[in-house]
C-alpha cells in the first residue's frame, strides 16, 4: 500500500512482474482500505494475484505474534515456496526469517528499483514515504540507504 500511496506501486511490477497475495492482504487493502490513498491502483492491478492459504491452522498460530495479513502472507509463503516475501513489520520479517523464507521491505524495493534505473533518487521517494504514507524510517537508516546509494550531500 505505502508504494501505491507515493503512486510507485509499478515498481513491484517491473522488478518482479506477477505477485500473488492472500485474500487476507486483499481485504485488508481493498476492502478495509476503501477510499484509502493507492487502494484503487492495488484493485486495478492485474498482476497482483489473489490466492487462498490452505493451513488455516498456521495462520492462526501467527496471529498471536502478528497481523491477520501478514500471517496470511508468511503462510502462504511457505506454502507456495515463494521465491521473495514483502514485510516491513519486524516481527513479521523476524518470523519469516525463522521459516527461511527470503523477504524484502519497500526500502528493499526502492533500493532495487534505483539500482536497476527505475527511479533516479531514493530521497525523495522516502521523504514520500515519511510524509505521504507516514511510513516511519529511523534517522540512521534513512541516512545509510542515502549513504549507499550514493546520494548523501
Amino acid at each position: 500500500m505505502n508504494l501505491a500511496i507515493i503512486g510507485q506501486l509499478h515498481l513491484i511490477h517491473q522488478l518482479f512482474g506477477e505477485i500473488v497475495i492472500p485474500k487476507e492482504v486483499w481485504t485488508e487493502l481493498i476492502i478495509q482500505g476503501e477510499g484509502k490513498p493507492g487502494a484503487k491502483d492495488i484493485e486495478g492491478a492485474k498482476w497482483i494475484k489473489v490466492a487462498k492459504v490452505k493451513n488455516d491452522s498456521l495462520v492462526k498460530t501467527l496471529t498471536k505474534d502478528l497481523d491477520v495479513g501478514e500471517a496470511a502472507a508468511i503462510a502462504l509463503g511457505i506454502e507456495m515456496e515463494a521465491d521473495l516475501l514483502l514485510l516491513d513489520e519486524t516481527d513479521a520479517r523476524n518470523i519469516a526469517e525463522f521459516y527461511d523464507l527470503k523477504k524484502t521491505g519497500v526500502i528493499g524495493i526502492l533500493m532495487s528499483a534505483k539500482k536497476n534505473d527505475l527511479i533516479k533518487q531514493i530521497g525523495p521517494m522516502l521523504e514520500r514515504l515519511r510524509t505521504e504514507a507516514h511510513f516511519w524510517i529511523k534517522q540512521e537508516l534513512y541516512d545509510v540507504i542515502l549513504s549507499q546509494s550514493g546520494e548523501m550531500s
